[in-house]
């Protein structure tokens, strides 16, 4: 079977999700468009050159298929999965990966548009952040959920939620909750419980651990270097005798001499014999190695207040050599047996994700969308997802490196006439009142990307529900 095959047997797999018939011509157009090596991937670049004879009607097909169309953003990820997951090898474990993304946008009326952090910029500006979890295993990873946050005055400004199309179940909710949420929503599905990896942005909340733990999953988590911790060997006190009055007291004692002390401090206190250098995995160029050390401790509040007492769990440290202090600071709960080794490799599989937003920012025009509509902007990821869904199962089912493969769709769209004049241009102007532009970098396909040959899974069809296994 022929990937362009292939390519037709996902997007009837697709199909299905969408509802009406009529919405298969807009999958399929912009799929196409996604996939497409150009440099800008809004809906009138695509649709002119998906088709190029008709590019004024094709725009307007594909403009009301992602931002009118009712169809669900979240079932599309479903049937992703689905096709994806069981191309994955498993065997040896898999991960939740929580993260977010920020788009840099201009004006204040696109959807959740604020002064906010963008990581994509690494600093406070205008910008959109979107919530995700993508479900990984040593072979690759996958966004399994997507949602944009919602900041506070987006939340409460009436005027502009219904402008924008905002769900009126849509209220405020920080990143940690919506990203629990997910979760919760993808195990009540039936996704297995992998371990949970996210950055301290996440992790040094402790009732975000806390969370983890209450549903049944492990987690290896960053923190920063303020989180404070009982070291090891060191018992505290337990809580005041109740004396019938009140609530019982819930915190354990401390006394001058026995004090938690923060996890930089614990790491500077500990001897240079503590520290080991390992390799966690090949880098581009180089091996990636560092030191590291692992103690048991007992997390013992938050960057404020006090916390009742924890179980134990593992501080990891990674300390670079060169450095004056440490740089890295990992909680988690995996189990007390597990090798230093192991706890290093699983605390950075977290770069998967990274990977992720990389690959469909830059291949699959993650970012492009000009919309400023709730809808429009969660319809593009997930078409978006899918298209680089295709291709890293592509990839996982190879038996030659995917880059061969990647022009199969370009090769069935016609050339762009040479009297051809695109909708935009200073020949042809039209108004642009109601979308937002953004620079972007160019989107050129790479053609050196590895892949690994696995069996290919016969593939059966199911409900919108999450498959995996």
């Amino acid at each position: 079977m022929s990937a362009a095959e292939r390519f037709d047997l996902y997007l009837e797999h697709l199909s299905e999700g969408l509802g009406h018939a009529d919405r298969h011509a807009g999958l399929r157009g912009y799929c196409t468009g996604l996939m497409l090596p150009l440099s800008r991937k809004s809906v009138e670049p695509m649709a002119a050159r998906v088709d190029p004879m008709h590019a004024s009607a094709r725009h307007q097909a594909l403009h009301h298929f992602v931002a009118k169309a009712q169809w669900s953003d979240t079932q599309m990820l479903r049937r992703v999965c689905q096709w994806v997951m069981p191309k994955m090898d498993f065997s040896q474990g898999g991960w939740w990966i929580i993260d977010d993304t920020g788009f840099p946008k201009k004006g204040r009326h696109s959807v959740g548009v604020t002064r906010q952090y963008c990581g994509m910029l690494g600093k406070q500006d205008n910008c959109q952040v979107a919530v995700s979890i993508s479900l990984a295993s040593n072979q690759g990873s996958l966004p399994v959920a997507w949602q944009l946050y919602l900041p506070e005055d987006w939340a409460a400004d009436r005027e502009r939620r219904a402008k924008a199309g905002v769900p009126e179940e849509v209220h405020f909710a920080t990143k940690t909750l919506i990203a629990l949420q997910q979760l919760r929503t993808l195990l009540d599905e039936g996704a297995p419980r992998h371990c949970v990896l996210a950055d301290a942005g996440y992790g040094v909340d402790n009732a975000f651990r806390q969370a983890l733990s209450d549903m049944g999953l492990l987690y290896a988590v960053g923190v920063t270097s303020a989180v404070v911790v009982w070291p090891p060997g060191i018992q505290p006190l337990p809580p005041k005798r109740y004396s019938g009055m009140g609530r019982p007291a819930v915190v354990p004692r401390r006394t001058t001499t026995l004090q938690p002390m923060s996890v930089k401090a614990l790491a500077m206190s500990l001897p240079p014999e503590a520290f080991q250098t390992i390799t966690w995995r090949e880098g581009t160029n180089t091996p990636l190695r560092e030191r590291f050390a692992a103690v048991r401790v007992r997390h013992a509040g938050g960057n404020v207040g006090k916390a009742r007492l924890r179980p134990e769990q593992w501080l990891l440290i990674e300390w670079p050599a060169s450095d004056a202090e440490p740089s890295k600071y990992f909680l988690s709960t995996l189990p007390q047996d597990t090798p230093i080794n192991e706890l290093v490799s699983v605390a950075h599989q977290r770069w998967r994700i990274e990977r992720d937003y990389q690959d469909l920012k830059r291949d699959f025009g993650l970012g492009h969308y000009e919309g400023r509509g709730w809808r429009g902007f969660h319809h593009h990821a997930a078409l978006s997802i899918a298209a680089y869904g295709f291709l890293m199962a592509e990839r996982l089912v190879a038996d030659k490196p995917a880059g061969g493969k990647k022009n199969f769709i370009e090769r069935k769209v016609p050339a762009l006439p040479e009297d051809y004049i695109p909708r935009g241009s200073p020949a042809r102007a039209a108004p642009r009142g109601n979308v937002d532009h953004d620079a972007a970098p160019s989107a050129e396909l790479p053609t050196d990307r590895s892949s690994r040959a696995v069996p290919l899974l016969r593939q059966v069809k199911h409900k919108a529900s999450l498959v995996t296994q």
